[in-house]
């Protein structure tokens, strides 16, 4: 007989094995490939970590220069993409493009061999920000903008098309720390999707899409628009403990919160805290940041939560002028690294992955006549 795993959720549950991070084990909490998370935020871009997580080795300058220049030449879309593209309305959720735009992606572009799985992930990774970028702007422009720009970092990339402007140094570093920060994160509910779909031998573009559909679900994606959400309707750090006091009387869910491996603190946290911090000063607020602090105090106090990854970036990219519904989006163009790397991991040593489960339902019992039914 099967043993019936009994944590819920499957936390706590060993369901495969990894060489590409760490979670809650080593250094300040979080490493890729041995690296600390807190080093490689400090010491390198985004493309560098991107290239360590894919191929398994920090990039020398030349190898480094030749994948961003690899890169940059794969940011153009196709025209029968940007039709599809131009047909999704704009009060569609951005994650629904992403997850539309890359299943066409993968019509027009198919990975028919695994040995195309590095090109087809380099193709995926510049042209993330593409999608989503042309189709906000001419949902909720009305311009067809040019994908193809000279900015040197995907995350330059991603603001100019954004915004139509070259973006500071200091909003291409915090891009490049945020991306970083979110590119892998061993097991969780979208890389195990990920990897589910790659163990029955499907193709890239299947896996990225399933993941980003696991992505879309509240319970995994979406905490840093929702405390967005909330932290803009406060208007003082003492409003925001009075509203936090009622909402944890009511016994409301409060999300940006706690997480399932982490227990005393998320390492991502500190970093984009202190980036966030930043760019309060660069813009002159007095309100937000204040208050997201405030907030963070008083889930501490209160109830022993720490703010994870996604709290901090919520007032992070509002600094940037990055509208609330592409945050989880920018997700997804750093992410899609760690789950192109657990794919290709997958299929480097692959079984079925196949759990059983417990039955709760009736006993075996035969079919009545139709007339006995009730």
């Amino acid at each position: 007989m099967a043993k019936v795993l009994s944590g819920a959720g499957l936390r706590g549950q060993v369901a495969g094995k990894t060489a590409l991070s760490t979670v809650g084990k080593s250094g300040s909490g979080l490493t890729y490939r041995g690296y600390d998370v807190k080093d490689l935020a400090e010491k390198c871009e985004f493309e560098e970590v991107a290239f360590l997580i894919l191929k398994g080795h920090l990039p020398n300058q030349t190898e480094l220069n030749d994948y961003k220049a690899k890169l940059k030449g794969l940011r153009g879309l196709p025209q029968a993409l940007k039709d599809v593209l131009e047909r999704i309305p704009a009060d569609a959720h951005p994650m629904d493009v992403l997850r539309t735009g890359c299943s066409m992606l993968g019509n027009l572009e198919m990975e028919t061999e695994f040995e195309q799985q590095q090109s087809v992930t380099d193709r995926m990774l510049a042209c993330f920000p593409s999608i989503i970028c042309y189709w906000y702007r001419f949902s909720h422009d009305n311009v067809r903008i040019n994908v193809e720009t000279d900015d040197d970092s995907i995350g330059g990339h991603f603001l100019h098309m954004l915004r139509g402007e070259v973006p500071n140094e200091l909003h291409v570093k915090v891009m490049h720390v945020s991306l970083i920060l979110y590119a892998e994160h061993e097991f969780n509910a979208s890389t195990f999707t990920a990897r589910v779909c790659a163990s029955t031998l499907s193709d890239m573009h299947s896996c990225i899409t399933g993941a980003i559909g696991s992505l879309r679900g509240p319970l995994h994606g979406g905490a840093n628009e929702a405390a967005m959400e909330m932290i803009e309707g406060f208007t003082s750090a003492d409003h925001a403990e009075e509203e936090m006091m009622g909402k944890l009387a009511r016994k409301e869910k409060i999300m940006g919160f706690g997480h399932a491996i982490y227990s005393e603190s998320d390492p991502r946290n500190e970093i984009i805290k202190q980036w966030s911090e930043k760019l309060a000063a660069d813009v002159g607020d007095t309100v937000l940041y204040p208050v997201s602090v405030r907030c963070e105090e008083v889930m501490w106090r209160e109830k022993k939560l720490f703010c994870n990854a996604d709290f901090f970036h919520a007032s992070a990219y509002n600094f940037m002028q990055i509208p609330t519904k592409l945050f989880t989006p920018i997700f997804v163009m750093s992410r899609l690294t760690g789950w192109a790397a657990h794919v290709m991991e997958q299929r480097a040593d692959n079984r079925i992955i196949r759990p059983s489960a417990e039955y709760i339902g009736e006993d075996l019992r035969p079919v009545p006549a139709i007339e006995e039914r009730g």
